[in-house]
């Protein structure tokens, strides 16, 4: 029986399994004990490591245009902004890669999100900002509840909570230049036995890029019954799709040189992706003391990607179409509309049951509070690839119809998750004990490589034990000062692209992560958050080029961030307030520690990691009003970063644009919020990159540009 054949019966199984005690359960329907929460706990003060919150009232105040600004302001937090909208996320944490947001665990309401979160940990979908509630950054100990990527931080997106006092909702509506425009509605209806919510999102833009529009759609249900005065059954549905014309194909140095906005087959390129997704959760609370908790989630992907031009900068610094007879010249590559291509489409599905029981004890006489669970997780993916030198191969129906693949990959994941965490509760201290237990086994086979049908498999086991340890002090009034370690691990990971039957996949990645740092609120008016930070790679992986990866041996990651927040108000005692917001990270190590085996990864002692910018930093000054005004202004940077270590000969092939390192730069946003008081209508005004700077922010493919002068305006009314 296949993964996908025991997944669909995973399904009811696991629904069954969610549901102890509930056919027999007695007792009258009252408010449901059981609160909605994310991935911290209720106390706070007790997390021994870093973290970072963004409520709902810090993103309705910005009014960010995506998942890039309403994370700016987190330290330790690196959003590469390859296209407008963050498409394909690129976030990276503590020095870590963004590239598709491989090293930092994406959730949704404590659901993995990835495409394939063992198997192809890559983002090419976030939860919708209007339907977040909360955003959690978790970067320190914590972390080993939750994986599988363990290495660097992991971001949990908590949706909109269903309404318990009668109908509500809200309708939005935003426009903007660069040919943006978005609609948003939400409604839900609810009491304290059960409720509903319809969310719905269509979003449309030019993109960065010239012939880079997108239309995004994205529409969800969420459902909540009380089964009992101890039970709720809660289930969510949500269905996204993407059609854009965003390549992921850079430029040459010639052609970034003539017009960095260019996308020469941008009317050709498509990049399609739906994605339909299903959460059931069952909650029993018998006890104040305890609450067991049973998550079943299953998630269907479909993305398929075609893009005429493969390398960039192949004549001369300008690209030109792979696979069109004749050639077509540089300065008319509109005549792409007759040229074939390449297809990539890729199916993705995966499927988890995960119980978990959360109480408080008195175990030798020490108050404490424990975590305990398991997940099995199954993941089923099927690669292939087709081209075609004529332009009816644009169209991927005819592609698989009239040629056979040129590459067929099949990946099959069982991953089996065991973890358990104790906090120690004595007198002003809270020690953390916990470990996490990763049994995966991934099996890669190809049967078609380089046009050829042939046969090769690839199995890989692995059973790793993750400890970790954490103590937070809190005895300064609002002040926990915190320390910990633990052990990081990211699955090996196979190429994606073959030429043949050899599949190269990389070690796993494990790290040992260190974290020492204070949070206060010791005066009134005063937030910060400072964390020293120390990460020790035995095998780090990185992109050597499009679609491969290597190790790159041993590599270390060190610096101070620090983040906060001054109001004024307080400290003056006034109605009105001024305030300081900012944000900043010190990467001042991320090196490799040895030199690669292979001369030709770009791999060598002391080099700097791919991605890795010493400075990051955003500082904002705002005004805000208790008539309801909130505006602010502020600025954004970072500073000089290096591109992956290149495969190929930057001597040989020196305007490739994948060579050469990507200057720092400084962004000026502003936006203005503004609720009348007693009103339900708000107006907001965003702008990004106010004064228009031209700069550079990937090499991964070729060069990239970053977004253009980008100002929207919207309102939103809430009911």
């Amino acid at each position: 029986m296949s993964h996908r054949s025991r997944m669909r019966c995973l399904l009811p199984l696991a629904l069954s399994a969610a549901l102890p005690a509930t056919v027999f359960a007695q007792g009258t329907l009252e408010a449901p004990a059981v609160k909605v929460r994310g991935i911290l706990p209720e106390r706070l003060e007790s997390v021994p490591g870093s973290f970072e919150i963004v409520n709902r009232k810090a993103l309705d105040a910005r009014a960010p245009f995506s998942i890039k600004e309403a994370l700016d302001g987190v330290s330790g937090v690196h959003v590469v902004d390859e296209d407008s909208m963050g498409l394909g996320l690129n976030i990276g944490v503590r020095g870590l890669d963004p590239r598709r947001t491989s090293r930092t665990l994406l959730l949704e309401d404590g659901m993995p999100i990835f495409l394939g979160p063992y198997g192809d940990p890559s983002a090419h979908y976030s939860t919708p900002l209007e339907r977040v509630e909360r955003i959690e950054v978790v970067k320190g100990a914590g972390q080993i509840l939750y994986g599988p990527q363990t290495v660097g931080g992991m971001i949990n997106f908590v949706t909109r909570p269903i309404p318990r006092d009668g109908v509500a909702g809200s309708v939005s509506g935003a426009v903007g230049n660069q040919g943006f425009r978005s609609l948003h509605a939400n409604v839900g209806y609810g009491n304290e036995r059960a409720g509903f919510m319809i969310d719905a999102l269509q979003r449309k833009g030019d993109g960065v890029r010239e012939n880079h529009d997108f239309d995004v759609r994205d529409f969800a249900l969420k459902g909540r019954f009380a089964l009992t005065d101890t039970q709720e059954l809660r289930a969510k549905i949500s269905v996204y799709e993407e059609d854009s014309h965003i390549s992921e194909t850079g430029l040459g140095v010639a052609e970034y040189a003539q017009n960095k906005f260019q996308a020469p087959t941008g009317n050709q390129d498509r990049f399609q992706h739906e994605r339909t997704a299903i959460q059931l959760q069952h909650l029993w609370r018998p006890t104040d003391r305890m609450t067991l908790s049973t998550q079943i989630y299953h998630v269907d992907s479909t993305r398929a990607s075609f893009r005429q031009i493969n390398d960039p900068g192949g004549n001369n610094g300008f690209s030109q179409i792979e696979r069109c007879p004749g050639g077509v010249d540089r300065n008319n590559l509109a005549n792409g509309a007759q040229c074939g291509g390449r297809w990539r489409p890729r199916d993705f599905a995966y499927t988890g049951i995960e119980p978990r029981l959360d109480f408080e004890h008195d175990l030798f006489g020490v108050r404490s509070n424990a975590v305990v669970g398991f997940r099995y997780h199954v993941e089923d993916q099927n690669r292939e690839q087709y081209r075609g030198d004529t332009a009816s191969f644009q169209d991927l129906s005819f592609a698989r119809a009239n040629s056979l693949p040129r590459e067929r990959i099949g990946i099959e994941v069982r991953a089996l998750s065991y973890y358990a965490q104790n906090t120690l509760n004595i007198g002003d201290w809270a020690i953390t004990p916990g470990v996490r237990i990763e049994d995966v086994k991934t099996e890669t086979v190809v049967t078609r490589a380089g046009g050829a049908a042939g046969f090769s498999s690839l199995t890989n086991n692995q059973t790793v034990v993750l400890p970790g340890f954490g103590v937070a002090w809190n005895g300064l009034a609002d002040t926990t000062i915190f320390g910990g370690v633990h052990r990081g691990f990211a699955p090996p990971r196979p190429s994606r692209d073959l030429d043949d039957f050899t599949i190269d996949a990389t070690q796993p990645e494990k790290s040992t992560n260190w974290e020492l740092g204070v949070r206060s609120r010791y005066v009134p008016g005063v937030d910060l958050t400072a964390t020293a930070f120390l990460t020790q790679f035995d095998q780090i992986v990185i992109q050597s080029s499009a679609g491969r990866f290597v190790n790159g041996g041993e590599s270390r990651h060190a610096g101070l961030e620090i983040a906060g927040r001054i109001d004024f108000a307080p400290l003056m005692n006034i109605s009105h307030d001024i305030y300081l917001l900012g944000a900043y990270t010190n990467l001042a190590v991320a090196e490799f520690r040895k030199d690669g085996q292979n001369p030709g990864d770009g791999i060598f002692a002391g080099g700097r990691l791919p991605y890795a910018p010493r400075h990051l930093g955003s500082l904002s000054v705002g005004y805000r009003h208790t008539a309801g005004l909130d505006a602010r202004i502020g600025v954004v940077y970072r500073s000089m970063q290096e591109p992956d270590a290149p495969t190929r000969d930057c001597d040989g092939d020196p305007l490739s644009g994948v060579c050469g390192s990507i200057p720092g730069f400084g962004l000026v946003n502003a936006s203005i919020n503004y609720r009348p008081e007693g009103s339900k209508l708000t107006l907001f005004l965003s702008g990004q990159n106010l004064t228009n700077r031209e700069y550079l922010v990937s090499r991964v493919d070729g060069m990239v540009a970053g977004r253009k002068r980008l100002v929207f305006a919207g309102a939103r009314y809430d009911f």
